[in-house]
Parts: C-alpha cells; sequence; structure tokens
C-alpha cells in the first residue's frame, strides 16, 4: 500500500490533543510528519505521509474530532526551459527535494520529496517553478 499525502488543519480546541500517537496506536497506521506548524491553543496543520490498512478508519477518527483532512492536490513542476541552474531554490527547500548534484552543479527536482510549501516558487528569480493543480 502506497502512501497518501493529506493536509489536517485543526483548531485550537484539540491542537494540545495527541491526534498523531492516536492514528499510529489505536489504527496502526505508519505516520510520517512531513510539515508541521503546531502550536498549543492556536490552529494548526500538518502535512502528512499516511499509510496502513486501517487509514479509512483514522481519516473518519480525525473528522469526528473536527480536523479538515484534504488530499495534497497541488504540485509542483519544474519549466526546464526556464531553469538556468542557479541553485536559489535549494537553499530555501525545507526537504531537499530540489538539490544540487555533484560534480555537475545541476539542479534535480525529486517531485516525492516536495510537501507544496511553495517557497521555491516565491524564490526562483526565473518563474521556473510552478504550481499545478
Amino acid at each position: 500500500m502506497s502512501p497518501r499525502k493529506i493536509v489536517l488543519r485543526f483548531n485550537t480546541s484539540i491542537s494540545d490533543k495527541p491526534i498523531i500517537s492516536r492514528l499510529v496506536k489505536d489504527y496502526d497506521l505508519e505516520v510520517n510528519i512531513i510539515k508541521a506548524n503546531v502550536n498549543p491553543l492556536k490552529e494548526g496543520t500538518m502535512v502528512l505521509e499516511i499509510t496502513g490498512e486501517k487509514l479509512d478508519k483514522g481519516i473518519k477518527y480525525l473528522r469526528d474530532l473536527g480536523v479538515q483532512v484534504e488530499a495534497l492536490t497541488q504540485d509542483i513542476i519544474r519549466d526546464e526551459d526556464k531553469c538556468v541552474m542557479c541553485g536559489a531554490c535549494t537553499a530555501i527547500c525545507p526537504t531537499g527535494a530540489l538539490y544540487i548534484e555533484r560534480p555537475s552543479m545541476e539542479v534535480k527536482f525529486n517531485s516525492d520529496n516536495c510537501v507544496v510549501c511553495l517557497l521555491c516558487v516565491k524564490i526562483c528569480p526565473f518563474k521556473a517553478m510552478e504550481v499545478k493543480i
């Protein structure tokens, strides 16, 4: 079973609850937290890569708690014609999806590692990184 990437958005009333540990413990799910912005008593968001046989039950549990669960439907693509291999995007990419391959010094993009944070889209001086919906 291949992992699914999902986005969780939750409100202040549940931001301090052990939501992820329940997914692992009660639903036997394998969870990889790719990106998180969670503070007690504030709204939070998480991007997860999640897999397991009880995935649908785990997602139902989240929704019953009031967590908004969305599929990560956006993708980042690189326009090879616009990219000049300057490397600006590699310095800001939090997951290493964009990296410089040595010794050729070419900028490479591994879309499987991308969490669609959009930092590369904002930083690219040549507009080579684009959002595909």
